[in-house]
């Protein structure tokens, strides 16, 4: 059930005045959650909840366990239980064939020829995202960073709360399960917030991302049929289309749940503003990077050791976290990139602009300059992200250059028309730092901004409901 479509229109029609006419009672109001998320999960493939419920049952029954043991051993066991049941599930179903097929080629390499090997298996919608969720719960309760619920129902909520579930943002316990556990009250801040959120993120997704997918699959999907300025083109359009359906997506999911009166975490703070690598993963995919942080990146060593052991703990972070997101080289090649990049301006870059860069200390050509070359690097990522092979990684870019062809102005403009006055609008939400500055407007102004939103919408958004990037994994 995509958040872009008709049945989710109608799906949240029936949910939200139930949920509200729920008030005052939330036991009620989340097992009414909890049932029209299971719909809402179920509406993909109804055996997927079996694994759901698998994951959450026994994540909740080894809290349980952590939490009242008193022999440290026993608990690590309880923790290795639940950490070795999730990767064992995750790796099964997400990465089983992949890891097959590398054998065998690996095998060919030495002379060895073994029989091909495939498994007909259905990847179940969001597993990545709440496996790892379900993960932080039994750490952060075997760290003593947080309690654990008695409630199975908060606990199955917390997990399958459906405006995260497929897609995120990756919620951490300590943030989102106590909100399961005491009464909701619904502010007009928040309905104002929400609103917002879900009006902008579905402008993101089917206005921009879902036109910047028309620009650059054909390209993509025809790399040897184009050359020059084209690529480049392509490139942008995808560095512009996984932005505004990633983030689109998680607006839409903050709103919606901003409107129910829970507050998700934030996932995305204008990337693309990022001056060097460490402040891109400050801004890009947040609840991602932070959670690689707090769970991998730190318990490796973090930059506790020597220089060399830093580097090494940041790019095996990174080289995961580009696996993380499939089951394809390109993506343990894109994690690499990311990893080189961090290990490399930690060698050659110092300087810390990120943390206030317009304190007056720093030059703002400089700053800009910084910026620039960031995007740039970024756009190089999306392009091994977005390849197929790494064949067709280097290929494309090593055809990017000024070479036109008779589409070429008409691309670019239809990327203008469509990605500046997004980019218009982004700079005035770093430029107050707010990135709900449409919010603090008079009344008047956000009702028309509003007016304005919807109209782009039902003119300019693409009619199919095109499934968001991230679904995939």
């Amino acid at each position: 059930m995509l958040f872009n479509s008709r049945t989710f229109l109608a799906f949240f029609a029936i949910v939200f005045p139930v949920y509200l006419l729920l008030r005052g009672r939330r036991r009620a109001q989340n097992a009414w959650l909890l049932a029209a998320s299971l719909v809402f999960y179920g509406f993909w493939d109804y055996r997927f909840l079996a694994l759901l419920a698998l994951s959450s049952g026994v994540d909740f029954v080894t809290a349980q366990k952590i939490h009242d043991s008193a022999d440290p051993r026993r608990k690590k066991a309880y923790l290795v239980v639940s950490l070795v049941m999730n990767l064992a599930v995750l790796g099964f179903f997400k990465y089983a064939n992949f890891f097959a097929d590398s054998a065998i080629a690996m095998l060919a390499l030495t002379g060895v020829k073994a029989p091909p090997f495939a498994l007909s298996i259905a990847l179940p919608v969001g597993i990545s995202f709440y496996t790892f969720q379900a993960m932080s719960y039994c750490i952060d309760v075997y760290r003593g960073d947080l309690e654990p619920t008695r409630s199975p129902l908060d606990y199955a909520l917390f997990i399958a709360f459906f405006p995260h579930l497929v897609a995120g943002p990756i919620q951490r316990p300590v943030v989102l399960l106590p909100q399961m556990s005491r009464d909701r009250r619904i502010e007009w801040s928040e309905v104002n917030a929400g609103l917002c959120l879900i009006v902008g993120g579905y402008l993101k997704k089917v206005v921009i991302g879902d036109t910047m997918a028309l620009v650059a699959n054909p390209i993509f999907d025809h790399w040897r049929d184009h050359r020059g300025l084209d690529v480049v083109l392509a490139a942008l359009a995808f560095t512009f289309q996984i932005y505004a359906d990633f983030s689109g997506y998680s607006d839409i999911a903050r709103g919606l749940s901003k409107l129910m009166g829970f507050e998700l975490l934030l996932n995305f703070r204008l990337p693309y503003f990022a001056i060097n690598p460490t402040d891109f993963w400050l801004r890009w995919h947040v609840s991602l990077s932070t959670w690689l942080r707090d769970y991998l990146y730190i318990p490796l060593g973090g930059n506790r050791g020597s220089k060399a052991k830093t580097y090494r703990n940041l790019f095996l972070t990174m080289l995961l976290g580009g696996l993380w997101h499939g089951a394809a080289w390109n993506f343990v090649l894109w994690g690499a990139y990311h990893g080189l990049l961090l290990v490399l301006y930690r060698l050659l870059d110092r300087d810390p602009e990120h943390e206030d860069p317009w304190s007056g200390r720093y030059a703002r050509p400089r700053v800009l300059a910084k910026m620039a070359l960031m995007f740039a690097f970024t756009v190089v990522g999306w392009v091994l992200f977005r390849a197929k092979s790494a064949a067709q990684a280097f290929g494309m870019l090593a055809r990017m250059g000024v070479a036109t062809s008779a589409s070429t102005a008409a691309t670019a403009a239809t990327l203008a028309c469509f990605v500046l006055p997004l980019v218009a609008f982004q700079v005035a939400q770093y430029r107050a730092n707010d990135l709900l500055v449409l919010t603090r407007a008079r009344p008047w102004m956000v009702g028309a901004a509003y007016g304005v939103m919807l109209a782009v919408i039902a003119v300019f958004g693409v009619r199919e409901s095109v499934e968001f990037i991230y679904f995939q994994f």
